[in-house]
């Protein structure tokens, strides 16, 4: 690959713009949200844990059943920085878990600004500005769950599952905004394949 581009084109190619791993961490919110309500926040923390780790084994088979690779050419540039990523996240998870113990309600936000970080190497792992605002959205989430939690300390342990929901919510849409604009670009591309009509031959 002699370019970003190049690599960014085939992390797109290979993972459907990302389309699977979005929706299957949404699915893993959702998860982690309706565990936490209807067992226990502490249940609904280890499940989004070990659910989380699913999460790209879980989108690599779906990537797979829609058509896609799955997996990045070799000599891809951008194969360390998605790595390094991960490596960081399960870092910052870990710190996040740890912080739960203590104070659960604070799990959920914490991850949405751990997830949000994340995304913003996803915008130049697939040259993609949604991922931008992406976690904006998580952000926000985070913002707002943690101003919910400060006004009602007491209620709000009990309702820790809002940041899972609020979490599932925003990775659901923007996995169907990713999924339309593959499929716009998609269309861009066959409509320029259509155009371009064949060289002919000169007679002699």
């Amino acid at each position: 690959m002699d370019s970003i581009k190049d690599a960014q084109a085939d992390m797109r190619d290979a993972y459907f713009w990302g389309v699977p791993g979005v929706f299957c961490s949404a699915c893993v919110w959702l998860s982690a949200a309706f565990t936490s309500m209807l067992i226990s926040p502490i249940a609904g923390i280890w499940c989004l844990v070990f659910a989380g780790s699913l999460i790209f084994p879980a989108s690599v088979a779906l990537c797979k059943l829609l058509g896609y690779r799955g997996k990045h050419q070799q000599g891809n540039a951008l194969a360390p920085l998605a790595i390094e990523g991960t490596i960081w996240m399960l870092l910052t998870i870990a710190i996040a878990v740890a912080l739960a113990m203590l104070h659960p309600q604070y799990f959920f936000p914490a991850m949405l600004l751990i997830i949000a970080g994340r995304y913003l190497s996803f915008r130049t792992l697939y040259g993609l500005r949604s991922f931008y605002l992406l976690a904006f959205a998580l952000v926000l989430a985070a913002g707002l769950t943690l101003l919910y939690q400060a006004s009602s300390s007491s209620e709000a342990v009990i309702r820790t599952y809002i940041g899972a929901f609020s979490g599932a919510a925003i990775e659901f849409i923007f996995a169907l905004v990713l999924f339309v604009q593959a499929k716009q670009a998609s269309k861009k591309t066959e409509k320029t394949d259509f155009s371009v009509e064949p060289v002919k031959a000169k007679s002699s």
